[in-house]
Order: C-alpha cells, then sequence, then structure tokens
C-alpha cells in the first residue's frame, strides 16, 4: 500500500523545453556535450559551485558570449506551470492521504527564475504541499546517484514498498526501482501527473 509520494518537479509539475538550452547556446558555438560540460553543469546541479563561478566558467568556453547571453540561454529551458496541476497538487495535499515530497535535480539560476515565473505566491503555494522539499543544489546530490533516494528514505523514515517516486527520465525512476522504491516513470507529453489516481 503507498503512503508516501516522491515527486520530480521539472516536466512533472512545469514544462520544461530540454532542447532549448542547446539551440540557445549553439548561437554561441556550443555544437556538443562534451564531458567537460557535461561534469560543469552536475557539479553546479549538486551546488558544488556557485552561479556565478557557473556561468564564468561557460564564459570561458564561449567567450564570444556575455555573462547575461549565457544565463538567458540556461534559464531558456522553464517554460510555464499550468494551474491544474497546482490545483492538483493542492487537492492531493487537503486529503491528507500520502505523505508528499519533492526531489529535483535543479540549480539556483533555474529555482530563481522559477521563483520569478510563477511568482512567489504560487511558488510558494507548491512548496507548501510538501512536507520536505528536496533540490539538489540545497543537499549536495543529485539523481539517479542511489545516495540520494537513501537519504530520502532515511531522513523521513519511508519504507520503499510504501513510497511511489514518479520522473519523467527513465534513469531515475530504474535507479529507484534497484531500491525497491515503487516507480512511475512518466511520459510527458502523453501523461499527466494529474492522473496519479489511476496509478496507485
Amino acid at each position: 500500500m503507498i503512503k508516501n509520494i516522491i515527486f520530480d518537479f521539472g516536466d512533472i509539475f512545469i514544462n520544461l523545453d530540454k532542447p532549448a538550452i542547446f539551440k540557445h547556446m549553439a548561437l554561441f558555438g556550443f555544437t556538443e556535450l562534451t564531458p567537460e560540460l557535461d561534469i560543469l553543469a552536475k557539479d553546479y546541479e549538486m551546488g558544488l559551485m556557485s552561479s556565478d563561478s557557473y556561468v564564468t566558467a561557460l564564459n570561458e568556453i564561449f567567450p564570444q558570449a556575455d555573462k547575461e547571453r549565457i544565463v538567458s540561454a540556461w534559464n531558456s529551458i522553464i517554460l510555464d506551470f499550468p494551474e491544474h496541476r497546482l490545483d492538483f497538487i493542492e487537492k492531493l495535499k487537503k486529503q491528507n492521504t500520502y505523505r508528499l515530497f519533492l526531489l529535483s535535480n535543479t540549480n539556483d539560476l533555474h529555482i530563481t527564475y522559477v521563483k520569478e515565473t510563477m511568482g512567489l505566491d504560487r511558488y510558494n503555494r507548491f512548496k507548501n504541499c510538501f512536507e520536505k522539499f528536496y533540490l539538489s543544489h540545497e543537499i549536495h546530490m543529485r539523481k539517479p546517484n542511489a545516495d540520494i533516494y537513501k537519504y530520502v528514505l532515511a531522513q523521513n523514515g519511508l519504507r520503499p514498498t510504501e513510497t511511489l517516486f514518479i520522473d519523467d527520465t527513465k534513469e531515475n525512476t530504474d535507479s529507484a526501482s534497484l531500491l525497491g522504491i515503487k516507480v512511475w516513470n512518466l511520459s510527458v507529453g502523453q501523461e499527466d501527473i494529474t492522473e496519479l489516481t489511476k496509478r496507485i
């Protein structure tokens, strides 16, 4: 029986345009995700470097782009947060049937931009729906590494078999599943988080 639900954020609640970053960065010389860029992004996502250090590092790789253009390209992934999803999670919270958690791979620039685009009132309404709101850059861990799931389970006394984890990235749900956590690898564009009751 499911008692706990752990939600991803991007493409579960807020819509993302994942290719947008690469399209925008192509304008100033980006051609492929090199190992160097991948390591930089993951370190930043785990909060191992500041936003300023990250943007400076990208600026050194792409000197033809100023820092403002780099930040704009980086934030282009963030789209809208549909009201029907906010209504859904608020209703689920009020029902008090499940313990609700958020677990997101994100970074300071993106969360700052999300707050700006959503507005602080809507952002706080969303955040207040969860018992804990885990962001990778704040806890210095990221999905799909097993340690992040073990951390959330241990911190909150959750049993894997009583816990459902919802994420649109199969690598993340596969990793959680290996720990005995029930998973829903949500198919973006074909499924919506508001269909949750059909999955439990």
